[in-house]
C-alpha cells in the first residue's frame, strides 16, 4: 500500500520559486520596494485570482487554449518581478529581497497549479502538446532565475549578514532555505557549468515529460482484453460488467477489456481463477514499456539516468544520489541504503516463509507447479481465506468508496481534530466524478476546501496523490485548497462504487498528506504545509493509515452498500487480524523497488548500464530478496515515480516514513489511542509545522525518543523473521 503519493512540491514549484519556493515576514513590505516598471500586466482568466471562495480555479470557464498564453505570460511576469528585485538600488536586506521573492510568480503557479491537474488526470492531445513544449521552457525559466548572478549576490548579502539580523524563527529559516535551494541549484558554479546545467534541466525536463506521457499512453494501450467471458471466471459479475463496458468505451463490443493500474501486480490477479488469464494479464503489466514499440522507455531510463550522474559531477557529488539528498533526514545514500539492507533479510525470510505456504495450498488442490508472480495473490488470497476466512469478495460490499470518505476518512479527522466537512455543489470541477467539501476547523472556522477525484480514466496518470491549487500563506491571507486523486477502478453504470481494502487504505493515506496541508500555518508558502524532504513528507499520510483499522473507526464506515448493515463484528475482527499477513510480500515489492531506485541512482555516467534488463535483473537479484517470486512495486521502465515525479533516489522515503509512522502508532497506543489531545499534539508538532522545523527534533518532541526499526517489523508482523 504505497502510494504514488504526492507531487505537491515538485511539478508545481518547478517555475516559480515565489509561489512555492521562498516567502516573506511580518514587516511585509520592503524599506525600498522595487521598481515595478517595465513588469508586464497579465491578461486571462489566470491573471488574477478566482473569485470563486477559497479562490478556487473556475473550471467551467477555462479552456485547453487558456495554458499556453497563460504559461507564457507568468514566465516573463516573474522574470521581470526578478529584474526588478536585482535592479534595486538599495542595499539588499531581509525584506527588499527574501521577502519580495516570495511575492513573484504568482500568475505561473496559478496556471501550473490547474495545468498539472488537467495533465494529471484528464489529459488529450492538446494538453500533452503544451505539456511537451513548455516543459523545457520552464526548466530553462527555472534556471533564469536561480543562475541569477545579481539576484544571488543580494541573497548571499543578506544570508552573509543573517548573525546581526533580529528575525522571527520563520524568517530563519527562510533565509537558510532560500540561500540553500540558489545554491543547489548551481548559483555558486563557474560560467561554463552553469551553460552545462541549463542544457542538462532543459534535456531532463523534456525527457522527464515525454517517460510520463509514454507511460501513460502504454497503460492505456497495454490493458488486457479477453474474449472469452468464460477466462475471466473467479470475478464479480459487477467486476465483468465494468470490464465489458470498459471494451465498449474503446470501440470493442462483445469483449471484456482489463485496465492496467499503476503497480507491477494488478488486483484482479487474486480472483481470476483461469492461470492463463493471470499470466497474460501480469506479462501485460510487466512488459507494458519494453516492446521495442512507441512506448518502450528504456532509451529514455538510460538518458535521464546518464544526464542526471552528470548533473552531480557538475556540483562535486560522486551520484546523483548524494546530490538529491542533501535536505533529508537520512541525510545520505549510504544510511538511506543501510536502513533497507536491514529490512531485506527478514522481509525474504518472510517470502521464503509464504511461498512455501502458498506452495502447499496449490499441491492441496492439485496443481502441479510452483508459485509464479502471476500466482501468487490468487493463492495467497487462498491461504488467507483458509487462515481468517477472509476475502475480498465478502469484504467489498461493505467498502463504497463515498462513504469510505465521509464515514471513515472524515470521521477519523473528526475525533482527532475536531474538523467537520459540508459537501457543495457550487464549486466547478474538472470531472463529473469528482466532489468537493468545504472542511471547518473545530471552532467553527472554515479550514480548507477538498477535492476528491477516487476513479481510474484512460487519460489518467496511474497512481494515487495529492496536490493543491492554493497554498496556505498568511502573507497572502489564504487558505488551502488541497485535492486528493486516486485510481479505483470504477464501477459499471448503476453499479456502486466499492473498494477492496487495499484502496480504502489509499483513501486514508491520502487524506494524510491532505491533512499536511490543510493544517499549514505558515507564513511563507515555500515553507508551507507538504513543503518537506521526501524522507518526512510521507511520514503524516503513512501515520493516517492506521485509522483504517481503529475500531470505532472501521465500524463507522464498514456498512453494506445496500443494506446499510454494519460489517459483522466476527467479519471486521477478520479485517484487523489479518493485517500482517502476506507481508513479505507487500514489503518486499516496495523494498524491492526502492532498491532498485537506489542502485540507479548511486552510479557515475560512465556506470549507466547499456541495458537497462540486464542490469535490472542484476540490480534485484542482489537485493537479497526473492524478487523471482515478488518483483519489484514498479519496474525500472514504469517507474514515475523516480523518472517523472521527484522521488529519485527518494523511493525509499515510504519506508523510512513507514518506520516513523509504526513508533507513532505506538505512541499513540500508550497514550491512549485515538484522543482529540494526541490528535491535537500530532498536528500542533508535525501537521502544522511544514517545512519549519528540523524534523528529527519534531519527531523526538512528539514520541520523546529516536526512531527505531523494530515497531515497523512488529507492525509487519514479521518481528519473528528478524534474525
Amino acid at each position: 500500500m504505497y502510494k504514488s503519493a504526492l507531487l505537491i512540491g515538485t511539478a508545481l514549484c518547478a517555475a516559480s520559486l515565489g509561489a512555492c519556493t521562498t516567502t516573506a515576514t511580518d514587516s511585509s513590505m520592503a524599506t525600498t520596494a522595487p521598481t515595478a516598471n517595465a513588469i508586464p500586466e497579465g491578461t486571462g482568466i489566470f491573471a488574477q485570482p478566482s473569485t470563486l471562495p477559497f479562490h478556487a480555479p473556475d473550471f467551467s470557464r477555462i479552456q485547453d487554449s487558456d495554458f499556453r498564453p497563460a504559461i507564457e505570460q507568468g514566465m516573463a511576469i516573474e522574470k521581470a518581478e526578478w529584474q526588478a528585485i536585482a535592479d534595486n538600488p538599495a542595499a539588499p536586506t531581509f525584506d527588499n529581497t527574501i521577502v519580495e521573492l516570495q511575492r513573484t510568480g504568482r500568475m505561473l503557479d496559478r496556471v501550473m497549479r490547474v495545468f498539472s491537474v488537467m495533465t494529471g488526470t484528464v489529459t488529450n492531445d492538446t494538453l500533452d502538446a503544451i505539456d511537451e513544449e513548455m516543459s523545457p521552457r520552464l526548466a530553462a525559466h527555472s534556471d533564469t532565475l536561480y543562475l541569477n548572478d545579481e539576484i544571488f549576490a543580494r541573497v548571499k548579502a543578506v544570508y552573509d549578514n543573517r548573525a546581526a539580523m533580529s528575525m522571527t524563527p520563520e524568517d530563519a529559516v527562510l533565509l537558510e532555505k532560500t540561500y540553500e535551494n540558489f545554491v543547489h541549484a548551481g548559483a555558486e558554479l563557474s560560467p561554463e557549468a552553469k551553460t552545462q546545467l541549463r542544457d542538462i534541466n532543459t534535456q531532463l525536463s523534456t525527457l522527464s515529460t515525454q517517460f510520463s506521457q509514454m507511460l501513460t499512453q502504454a497503460t492505456k494501450d497495454e490493458a488486457l482484453v479477453v474474449s472469452d467471458k468464460a477466462a475471466l471466471a473467479g470475478l464479480s459479475d459487477a467486476q465483468i460488467a465494468a470490464a465489458a463496458s470498459t471494451a465498449a468505451d474503446r470501440g470493442l463490443d462483445g469483449q471484456y477489456v482489463i485496465a492496467l493500474q499503476n503497480t507491477t501486480q494488478q488486483p484482479m490477479l487474486s480472483s481470476l481463477d483461469n492461470r492463463d488469464t493471470r499470466k497474460a494479464l501480469f506479462e501485460k503489466s510487466w512488459n507494458r514499456t519494453v516492446g521495442g514499440g512507441a512506448n518502450d522507455t528504456r532509451e529514455l531510463v538510460k538518458t535521464i539516468a546518464t544526464l542526471r550522474a552528470q548533473k552531480a559531477a557538475l556540483f562535486g557529488e560522486p551520484d546523483f544520489a548524494s546530490y538529491q539528498m542533501y535536505d533529508r533526514m537520512a541525510e545520505t545514500p549510504e544510511n538511506a541504503t543501510r536502513f533497507m539492507e536491514g529490512l531485506a533479510g527478514p522481509t525474504a525470510r518472510a517470502q521464503s516463509r509464504d511461498a512455501a505456504a502458498i506452495d502447499a495450498m496449490i499441491k492441496s488442490g492439485g496443481g502441479d507447479f510452483t508459485v509464479q508472480p502471476w500466482d501468487w495473490d490468487y493463492y495467497a488470497s487462498k491461504v488467507r481465506a483458509q487462515k481468517f476466512d477472509l476475502d475480498d469478495n465478502a469484504t467489498k460490499p461493505y467498502f463504497e468508496v463515498n462513504r469510505v470518505l465521509e464515514d471513515g476518512v472524515f470521521f477519523a479527522a473528526n475525533k482527532l481534530y475536531g474538523l467537520t466537512f459540508k459537501k457543495r455543489d457550487d464549486i466547478p470541477v474538472w470531472h463529473p466524478t469528482v466532489s468537493v467539501y468545504t472542511v471547518y476547523d473545530n471552532d467553527g472556522s472554515e479550514l480548507a476546501l477538498f477535492y476528491f477525484d477516487p476513479f481510474q480514466r484512460d487519460n489518467k496518470r496511474g497512481g494515487a496523490w495529492m496536490s493543491g491549487f492554493v497554498g496556505q500563506s498568511h502573507l497572502f491571507d489564504e487558505k488551502p485548497v488541497i485535492y486528493n486523486v486516486l485510481n479505483i477502478p470504477p464501477p459499471a453504470q448503476g453499479e456502486p462504487a466499492l473498494a477492496n481494502f487495499d484502496e480504502v487504505e489509499t483513501i486514508f493515506h491520502e487524506f494524510g498528506h491532505a491533512l499536511h496541508g490543510m493544517f499549514a500555518d505558515q507564513r511563507y508558502p515555500m515553507l508551507s504545509g507538504t513543503a518537506t524532504p521526501r524522507d518526512f513528507v510521507e511520514f503524516p499520510s503513512q501515520a493516517n493509515e492506521k485509522w483504517a483499522v481503529e475500531p470505532t473507526v472501521l465500524a463507522n464506515y464498514a456498512r453494506h452498500y445496500q443494506t446499510g448493515e454494519p460489517m459483522p463484528a466476527e467479519l471486521l475482527q477478520k479485517v484487523q487480524d489479518s493485517q500482517t499477513f502476506d507481508q513479505g510480500y507487500s514489503l518486499g515489492e516496495t523494498l524491492a523497488a526502492a532498491m532498485l531506485d537506489m542502485d540507479w541512482h548511486t552510479r557515475t555516467a560512465s556506470e549507466v548500464p547499456g541495458d537497462v534488463n540486464a542490469f535490472e535483473a542484476k540490480a534485484l537479484s542482489e537485493t537479497g530478496l526473492h524478487t523471482e517470486l515478488v518483483p519489484p512495486r514498479y519496474r525500472s521502465s514504469y517507474f514515475r515515480h523516480i523518472w517523472a515525479s521527484g522521488y529519485a533516489a527518494g523511493y525509499y522515503a515510504y519506508l523510512w516514513t513507514e518506520m516513523l509512522s509504526a513508533n507513532t502508532g505506538e505512541w499513540y497506543d500508550a497514550n491512549g489511542g485515538m484522543t482529540r489531545a494526541n490528535g491535537d499534539r500530532f498536528r500542533e508538532t508535525v501537521l502544522s509545522r511544514g517545512g519549519t522545523i528540523d524534523y528529527n527534533d519534531a519527531f523526538r518532541a512528539l514520541t520523546g525518543r529516536e526512531p527505531q526499526v523494530e515497531p515497523l517489523l512488529r507492525a509487519r508482523g514479521l518481528l519473528d523473521t528478524a534474525k
